[in-house]
């Protein structure tokens, strides 16, 4: 049996940031911020060649354009 998150093509990460963002929503407003100031990240990469560091990008950003040239070539 196939888990719903993966038949649908998203990742596990994917699928687990956006039951999160649902949990966080479904809060009341003092606790719902208090969990949404703690999920937010920032976090970055660089890709490597031959030893020298590449231009620093957010994951955030490269999801997000990755996830639109998947939808473009799908349709």
């Amino acid at each position: 049996m196939a888990f719903a998150w993966k038949a649908s093509g998203l990742t596990y990460n994917k699928y687990l940031s956006v039951a999160a963002r649902v949990v966080r929503r479904s809060l009341k407003d003092d606790k719902r911020l208090a969990a949404e100031r703690r999920g937010e990240m920032e976090l970055r990469f660089a890709k490597w060649n031959n030893g020298k560091q590449g231009d620093m990008k957010s994951v955030a950003d490269a999801n997000a354009a990755s996830m639109a040239e998947a939808g473009t070539q799908s349709s």
